[in-house]
């Protein structure tokens, strides 16, 4: 799940077919394009040639639905066999249902706030499939968009717990196997949110902040004296069924919302891409690069930008204080 103005936590790409445009065919063509002149200083910074990705084996959390569900199904595309991981068993078994060849899909129900199931889980994913070649931290859970003072503790707790802890306490379990391994590979799904304050989103863009400033971290960890790269991706609107409901809430038109989002499929196109190719900050989404360049520029401006852009669906109007 992740992403945020705001992140997706619900995808189902059985009922959202979009025929391939010739936009879509460009847009990739010129990603390929620019992948094939990058890949040479790609392997100068790291060191490290493309991951291949056929007969490996990869950890997904939030596969059940999503972004996770997405990146499993590429994944599975390019020969990998895929550990599905969620909370829910329902979501997973809707996953499995769109693999054709279930060997290459396992699911593994679990709830990444459990320390004592997370420190299990990597014998167990061994257990089953003889290695683990890496993990790809998409688990995650929104906010619902509300000031500060509106949120419970439990509910600031909880997304703490689920996007920072979570990915966290995953990342410390898998990397002693990781490590091990020829080649191995972290991917944290952080988020816009992380970029410029969403309004609304003050402790979700806090729990993605941390998330990557933590994945930056460990790759400086990892740097020039391990097998393991990281990569922080950074979605900006993905089209989701939570984005929906929020354009609709803050009476966006739907034609418009869908516009200016990215497809979840392209989107987990470019996480296994990048990660592969072991690349440490990748933003991803259009509203993401304008904020990401934006803010380089004014922190002020982005900032104000993003106000005028969600602002006035989540605050109430202020009014004038009357005169005594």
């Amino acid at each position: 799940m992740s992403e945020q103005l705001p992140p997706p936590v619900a995808h189902d790409p059985r009922r959202e077919t979009r025929p391939e445009t010739a936009r879509d065919v460009d847009l990739d063509r010129i990603e390929k394009t620019a992948a094939c002149h990058l890949e040479p200083a790609t392997q100068w910074i790291t060191g490290r040639s493309c991951m291949q990705i056929e007969g490996r084996v990869f950890v997904v959390t939030g596969a059940g639905n999503g972004i996770g569900r997405c990146v499993a199904l590429e994944l599975i595309a390019r020969g990998a066999v895929v550990v599905g991981a969620d909370r829910d068993e329902q979501a997973l078994a809707a996953t499995a249902a769109l693999v054709t060849n279930r060997e290459r899909f396992t699911a593994h129900p679990i709830d990444i706030c459990d320390r004592v199931a997370v420190a299990a889980f990597p014998g167990n994913v061994i257990a089953s499939h003889g290695q683990v070649d890496g993990l790809f931290n998409i688990a995650g859970i929104a906010q619902e968009l509300q000031a500060v003072a509106d949120l419970s503790d439990a509910r600031i707790e909880t997304l703490m717990q689920v996007n920072f802890f979570g990915a966290v306490w995953m990342s410390r379990a898998f990397l002693p196997h990781l490590l091990q391994r020829p080649r191995g590979i972290i991917m944290n799904t952080s988020s816009l949110s992380a970029i410029v304050p969403v309004p609304g989103s003050a402790v979700y863009g806090a729990s993605k902040a941390a998330l990557a400033l933590f994945s930056y971290g460990l790759a400086q960890d990892l740097r020039g004296r391990s097998n393991v790269t990281v990569t922080t991706v950074l979605p900006g609107s993905v089209w989701t069924d939570l984005v929906r409901k929020v354009a609709q809430q803050m009476g966006a038109p739907e034609k418009l919302a869908k516009g200016f989002s990215a497809q979840p499929e392209q989107v987990a196109r470019r996480i296994v891409d990048a990660t592969a190719k072991g690349r440490g900050r990748v933003v991803i989404g259009k509203d993401a690069h304008v904020y990401d360049t934006v803010r380089r520029l004014s922190t002020r401006l982005a900032d104000r930008l993003s106000y005028i852009q969600v602002g006035h669906g989540v605050y109430p109007k202020r009014t004038a204080p009357t005169p005594q």
